[in-house]
């Protein structure tokens, strides 16, 4: 098992127990066939029980690489590094990369920044446009944001909650780097509904 992470799922039927009806149990990770309990549900095991296990990888999102203009280095080093937290990675004197919360993002200096417009229109707000960003657990969404507010940045749009009670319920907030370019931080409270309609 190579690779990403793995979901295995045991089933088994229980037989005919002693009320003979057939009984099925399933269960997701450890299971004791033995005593016949799969995650603290207990059965009877009966004549003709059989096991199975069924292994699945689970999908795995590949890091993403982008690449950007900004206007100096050193400024872009104490956002990136020191403010946000990012790993540095290679440099030369015209460009560094960094590790963008598990994706790798280049700051080059050797063209004009693109240009921001608060031009996106989200749940009536508007928001800045190019953006790009990372999606975050909560708890380091909250740090995140108190990292800036120490830092003495101000942001776009200060952090909020979408969508509140609604499957795709987030947190987000807007901010700049020092040459302009925008972010966007995220945080779902359900995360398995990041890409529900």
């Amino acid at each position: 098992m190579r690779g990403g992470r793995w979901d295995i799922r045991l089933e088994y039927n229980v037989g005919i127990a002693a009320d003979r009806r057939p009984a099925t149990v399933t269960a997701a990770g450890g299971i004791d066939v033995g005593a016949g309990r799969a995650n603290g549900a207990s059965a009877r095991v009966g004549a003709g029980a059989s096991c199975r296990i069924l292994i699945r990888e689970r999908a795995v999102s590949h890091p993403f690489h982008f690449a950007f203009f900004v206007r100096d280095l050193p400024s872009t080093r104490r956002f990136y590094g020191e403010v946000l937290g990012c790993r540095e990675g290679r440099s030369t004197e015209t460009w560094v990369d960094f590790d963008f919360f598990g994706n790798q993002i280049s700051a080059h200096t050797t063209g004009v920044v693109t240009p921001t417009q608060n031009t996106g229109q989200v749940e009536n707000i508007l928001v800045p446009m190019p953006h790009f960003g990372a999606l975050l657990p909560w708890e380091a969404f909250e740090g995140l944001a108190e990292r800036v507010r120490a830092a003495g940045l101000a942001f776009v749009l200060e952090p909020r909650i979408r969508y509140p009670g609604q499957p795709g319920e987030q947190a987000t907030m807007f901010l700049l780097d020092p040459s302009g370019n925008a972010l966007e931080f995220k945080s779902f409270r359900h995360p398995e509904h990041v890409f529900t309609g």
